[in-house]
């Protein structure tokens, strides 16, 4: 609905605008109907009527193998691995922004214009920047955070400036004809349609049963596969035995070499510090210790950092601690509503940790 609506916009600002839809899988009928993602065969024919009437040409482009490559087996490798990875923030890195947007430019279009609610500013120099959406209830500019200044010379982003409700925006979506106007949001991972991200890794890496520990070692319960746990989760562990003092366990670690699993409190959970590698910059880098603002995941709120480029990591200080942070996820990092740049979270430095041990 977001992106028919965008495609509107940008028709009746005066762009030539062509439709595309992406198709994701080699397989969609594998993609159940209903599925709230974005990759179901009621998703392409919604788009193909949205475009018609729109009044702009339509097409599908066959983009399963780099999603599969790129996206899904990224996906399933960070979790391996025992790290959160985000995979709407890597298709748009590696897909919408880059293998979309080069074919794009390859046949002569001058940009990709999508649905997300953010902002690019162009400054008297000509150079752009990403900016939050005029709305912070519905800003999206967390998971674009790996655009660099080329990709946004070539991106449109036409519901940044809304300061509407999404009923609005539906509304808009009735005007004008739309029939996505009372489709459902997209909240689901799109490539896994039931919504099971564990039941999709399982089939993917298979059960490997394994310990769940406490911070002592002492085993409190078991579990199928340390791939099925994320970093101050809670709820899932099936722990038989109750912690001493009766509060809620959170996953502190997990540790795919032993198949192991460590829960404890939730003070445990308190970050000081991260490490975060591979970073990306819609602009130029920050030259030395630059105070910014910080945030952790996709529907967080900011937290006031230290950070700076050493040896081409990104280190990161906060100058409160902050609770439950995921390798595999990313840090993006704010001056005041401009994206400065965005990395992935490698390792952190728990205040419990008072050798300083990094995770």
């Amino acid at each position: 609905m977001d992106s028919a609506v965008a495609a509107a916009r940008a028709a009746e600002a005066g762009h030539d605008v062509t439709g595309v839809h992406l198709a994701l899988s080699a397989n969609p009928q594998s993609f159940r109907t209903g599925a709230r993602g974005c990759c179901t065969i009621e998703d392409s024919r919604d788009a193909r009527r949205a475009a018609d009437v729109i009044g702009i040409p339509f097409y599908v482009w066959d983009l399963a193998d780099r999603f599969r490559e790129d996206v899904v087996e990224d996906f399933v490798a960070e979790y391996e691995a025992g790290r959160t990875p985000n995979p709407c923030l890597r298709c748009n890195e590696k897909i919408k922004f880059a293998a979309l947007l080069d074919k794009a430019l390859a046949l002569g279009f001058d940009a990709v214009c999508t649905g997300h609610y953010a902002k690019i500013v162009t400054l008297p120099d000509g150079s752009r920047e990403l900016h939050r959406a005029s709305d912070m209830a519905k800003d999206q500019s967390y998971v674009l955070g790996v655009l660099d200044e080329q990709q946004l010379a070539h991106a449109l982003f036409p519901l940044g400036d809304t300061l509407t409700t999404k009923d609005e925006i539906r509304a808009e979506a009735e005007r004008r004809g739309l029939a996505v106007a009372k489709k459902p949001d997209s909240h689901d991972i799109c490539f896994i349609a039931d919504g099971d991200t564990q039941g999709f890794l399982s089939r993917r890496l298979g059960k490997a049963e394994g310990d769940i520990v406490d911070e002592s070692g002492a085993k409190v319960g078991t579990h199928e596969g340390a791939f099925g746990f994320t970093i101050g989760q809670r709820k899932g562990l099936r722990i038989g035995t109750p912690a001493a003092d009766g509060k809620p366990r959170y996953v502190l670690d997990i540790s795919p070499v032993d198949n192991t699993v460590t829960v404890g409190p939730a003070a445990a959970l308190d970050v000081s510090a991260l490490t975060a590698i591979r970073p990306r910059w819609c602009g130029t880098a920050p030259a030395g210790p630059v105070r910014y603002t910080a945030q952790l995941r996709a529907h967080g709120g900011e937290t006031e950092v230290s950070a700076e480029l050493v040896d081409g990591e990104l280190r990161v200080t906060f100058t409160e601690p902050v609770r439950g942070v995921a390798p595999g996820q990313a840090v993006v990092l704010y001056d005041d509503t401009r994206v400065v740049g965005s990395a992935t979270i490698a390792s952190t430095v728990r205040v419990a940790d008072t050798a300083g041990v990094s995770r």
